[in-house]
């Protein structure tokens, strides 16, 4: 079963767009997880424009496995990371300015920087993936970096508006997952999924993970986070049964 990671940022942006304490991010991981999610995703920025650093703190206390920390290579960032520990860290490209990340980390132009970072946080024993886009010399290099897993930015294929296009982008996406996994590389993607969308991406080979956050957070406003996360599981599981028929 194709695990999916509840990103959050997003009730934190409500609760930063006052100031105020409401609505809590801890609370609605708390939420996502009795509604099924096998893990809970945050992205510290480096401006704290929604995730704080006590959310983080108390994240790592509250939430018992799979707590997955998006972060870029900021000394600040990591010697957080290294002292707090979640149990994975994504390491992602970061611009003040974008709204959300606009791309895959460019591996190969920043990769003393990376090395440096992975080497610290294996040390106090943190898996490592890589967002990358689905470009086989970044696949390479993130395996030549010895990071454990990567994950797929999938904003293209989500942006794909023509049949053509969509199956493009998703021979694109399943290209670069068969060659992360012989790499022995374990495949994670996210970015711009949705209740519609996520549907061919879950019968793509090798998929281990799923990290999604605006759509379930949206739906979440209407129907709550309970129900928003077990309606994802439900989008996911259908074809991953059907997967599992076809073969």
């Amino acid at each position: 079963m194709i695990r999916l990671g509840v990103n959050i940022d997003h009730v934190a942006t409500i609760r930063q767009a006052r100031r105020t304490y409401e609505p809590d991010p801890v609370q609605a991981a708390g939420l996502a997880m009795l509604g099924g999610a096998d893990g809970i995703t945050i992205h510290l920025r480096e401006d704290r424009r929604h995730i704080q650093d006590r959310d983080l703190r108390i994240l790592r206390e509250t939430v018992p496995f799979g707590l997955n920390l998006e972060m870029s290579c900021a000394e600040e960032i990591v010697a957080l990371a290294c002292q707090i520990k979640p149990d994975q860290v994504t390491l992602v490209p970061e611009k003040r300015e974008e709204l959300t990340t606009e791309g895959g980390l460019d591996v190969i132009a920043h990769q003393g920087m990376i090395a440096d970072t992975i080497k610290r946080l294996q040390g106090v024993g943190i898996s490592v993936a890589l967002f990358i886009d689905p470009v086989p010399k970044q696949i390479e290099m993130s395996s030549k970096l010895r990071a454990r897993a990567i994950e797929f930015h999938t904003g293209h294929y989500a942006e794909a508006r023509t049949e053509i296009n969509l199956q493009q982008q998703l021979e694109i996406l399943k290209f670069g997952a068969e060659q992360a996994h012989q790499l022995g590389l374990h495949v994670h993607m996210g970015h711009g999924l949705n209740y519609l969308n996520v549907k061919p991406i879950v019968r793509l080979p090798h998929v281990e993970e799923l990290n999604i956050g605006h759509a379930i957070i949206s739906r979440a406003v209407l129907v709550g986070m309970v129900q928003a996360v077990k309606d994802m599981k439900m989008a996911m599981s259908e074809h991953f049964t059907s997967r599992i028929i076809s073969h």
